[in-house]
């Protein structure tokens, strides 16, 4: 069966959101979306959002579902936006309830606010199959780099999200709450048992040379090459070096405006009194 992706990568974030159709005029997905942030100012924008738009409209695509592969830490979401422009249901992992519970906690966010997940459309099952079409998207479920990590299948291709990168780049940080490297070194290895020929599409690219962007592979290539995790790297080496590593990252740049947006599915923290909506920025808790 035809499987045609459609990849938007933005530079601003690294981050790369998908299109999955089967051909013009059928019905489609979208993929790990980017809302615009400008954190100088706090203002939001939809460039990115607004390609996809565009591309769905010139292809004539009925988007039935807007997917997150977990509640990002590097960019806003643009679920909401897309969906009051072309439809379709937005949906995460059932675990992003685990996710929520923990940052409530960390934003001391309003009491209204339900750690249930009750803000997506609807949450996701490990080895859920949901139709599209003539396509189904099949979730798998990839814990280690946050709890609640889907991947999600689609016929040859699998997207990946945020558990491992190009060969060259290597894996995903496992230091957020939740994240554990002995269960990333388990979740990448059930992806990289699938067939060689396997398509496997990144939610980022952080190319460590000047080399173009890339956010395509296969499992043949990350078994023979990706630097953390190639065949032969058992599972306390890759424990080993993923601890070691993490201690020395930074904080990703959006980090604390994307937490507190993508695990409300995207919608902006409810207005105050004024009619503005506001940000939280803990000091000296993190």
């Amino acid at each position: 069966m035809k499987t045609i992706v459609r990849g938007f990568f933005d530079k601003d974030t690294w981050t790369v959101t998908y299109v999955v159709y089967e051909s013009v005029g059928s019905p489609a997905i979208v993929i790990d979306s980017v809302l615009n942030f400008d954190q100088k100012s706090g203002r939001t924008s939809t460039q990115s959002a607004d390609q996809l738009i565009e591309f769905i409209g010139e292809n004539q695509l009925k988007i039935e579902w807007i997917l997150e592969t977990h509640a990002h830490a590097d960019h806003l979401t643009a679920a909401p936006y897309l969906q009051s422009k072309v439809g379709g249901k937005i949906a995460i992992g059932n675990h992003i309830q685990e996710v929520q519970q923990v940052f409530k906690n960390i934003f001391n966010l309003e009491s209204a606010f339900k750690v249930d997940g009750s803000q997506f459309d609807y949450l996701i099952n490990d080895a859920e199959e949901i139709p599209f079409g003539n396509l189904k998207f099949k979730a798998i479920s990839v814990p280690g780099h946050t709890p609640a990590c889907l991947a999600y299948e689609v016929v040859d291709a699998v997207f990946v999200g945020d558990t491992i990168f190009m060969p060259d780049v290597g894996t995903a940080r496992c230091d957020f709450p939740g994240g554990n490297a002995s269960t990333l070194f388990h979740s990448i290895k059930k992806l990289l048992s699938k067939p060689d020929e396997t398509r496997l599409f990144l939610c980022h690219d952080y190319p460590p040379t000047d080399r173009p962007i890339a956010f395509q592979t296969t499992v043949a290539a990350q078994r023979a090459q990706n630097i953390h995790i190639h065949d032969g790297v058992n599972e306390a080496q890759f424990v080993e070096m993923r601890t070691s590593r993490d201690r020395g990252l930074e904080m990703p740049t959006l980090l604390l405006p994307s937490i507190q947006v993508n695990i409300r599915a995207g919608h902006l923290p409810p207005n105050e009194d004024n009619g503005v909506s506001y940000l939280k920025i803990p000091l000296n808790a993190l």
